[in-house]
């Protein structure tokens, strides 16, 4: 019997502890039609938002550039725009990678946090929870304060697979695999990475150091180029689309461990996959960004509230959103204080706490 087939899911799943849609009573909107619209925004806004700045740029005339690089006729597209050599560098060179690196930490940090909730069976689960953030600071760390930040991204992955591989060593030395326990060794190797980070902090942080040190630790994407692009990019395309793609199998996680297994899947070696593919991206989304909090925990919820909790809908919905969300968190990080640019970890936890305090509460009126 195939996991579609099973009486068990036919109903609205919904794993014990997550917010969903259904619990309004209202009938979930179709996961395409909500596809199309989060698909048709992400667009619209990388064209509005690449716009916004000091340089006066308009919507078309960044869409003509992108066309034109693209090789392609603007005249065949309604956007015949001319562009001064200095206005295309701007939305070719500067913005346009940058926006586009948003896009992918946020669309990875967001399906990486749906996934987690579903493996741990936690609703406070997100991308951090194995300790991969601390992890990734503290690779980040010793190479800002050694002069090496060439290599930060490097490091910062590193840090982040060694915190992975870290946790599952843990908890797998404890016995079978369990969220209970993932989360438990998560919690250890996250407390022990901050430390050390702190401790290497303390010790070793001079002037100017100190500041690098904490924009990054705070979520950052002024430095983000086509390079970036390319390794969110990757990375999402390698170990992002498998995920996304496991929406049907995580369903079958919805009712336990136990339920998981007499549907027929392999619940060990499951969450061990899928486990690492999220560590796999979220280290390669960190490696660039460094720590931004609240887009995992924050999106998934949202998107359960508009479509229930079913992954397959879930996953991919959770993506367009998580994109769409960094995008205009970024490009209030680059201009709500112009000139001067914040990090955009600090937008995003200004607008995920109060978003999560609403869910909290509607879920406590739906309980």
């Amino acid at each position: 019997m195939s996991l579609r087939e099973h009486p068990r899911l036919k109903i609205t799943t919904t794993a014990p502890g997550t917010f969903a849609g259904s619990l309004s009573g209202r009938r979930p909107m179709s996961g395409v039609l909500w596809g199309a619209v989060l698909l048709a925004a992400l667009v619209a806004s990388v064209l509005i938002t690449v716009s916004i700045g000091p340089a006066n740029l308009s919507p078309l005339q960044v869409l003509g550039s992108i066309l034109r690089h693209l090789g392609l006729r603007p005249e065949s597209f309604g956007a015949a725009v001319e562009l001064t050599a200095i206005q295309d560098g701007i939305v070719w060179e500067l913005r346009l990678p940058r926006l586009l690196t948003a896009a992918l930490v946020g669309a990875g940090l967001a399906v990486s946090g749906a996934v987690m909730q579903a493996l741990t069976r936690n609703p406070l689960a997100d991308p951090y929870l194995l300790g991969l953030s601390s992890g990734a600071s503290l690779g980040a760390v010793a190479v800002l304060l050694l002069g090496a930040a060439v290599l930060l991204p490097v490091a910062a992955f590193a840090g982040a697979m060694a915190a992975m591989v870290l946790t599952l060593g843990l908890a797998s030395a404890l016995g079978v695999i369990t969220p209970t326990r993932t989360v438990l060794a998560g919690l250890a190797v996250s407390a022990l990475a901050s430390a050390l980070a702190s401790f290497i902090i303390f010790f070793s942080a001079q002037g100017d150091s100190y500041r690098e040190v904490l924009s990054w630790m705070m979520g950052s994407l002024s430095a983000a180029t086509w390079g970036s692009v390319a390794i969110t990019g990757v990375a999402f395309a390698l170990a992002g689309t498998p995920v996304v793609l496991s929406g049907r199998i995580l369903d079958g996680f919805a009712f336990g461990d136990i339920a998981a297994a007499a549907l027929g899947l392999n619940v060990t070696a499951i969450r061990w996959l899928l486990l690492g593919g999220t560590a796999i991206l979220t280290g390669a989304m960190v490696s660039v960004s460094g720590s931004i909090g609240f887009v995992g925990l924050i999106l998934p919820h949202a998107v359960r509230l508009l479509t229930g909790a079913r992954h397959r809908a879930l996953l991919p919905l959770s993506a367009l959103a998580g994109a769409l969300f960094m995008v205009w968190a970024d490009t209030l990080a680059r201009t709500l204080f112009d000139p001067r640019e914040i990090p955009v970890g600090i937008i995003t936890a200004l607008l995920g706490a109060p978003v999560f305090i609403v869910m909290l509460w509607r879920w406590r009126n739906a309980s």
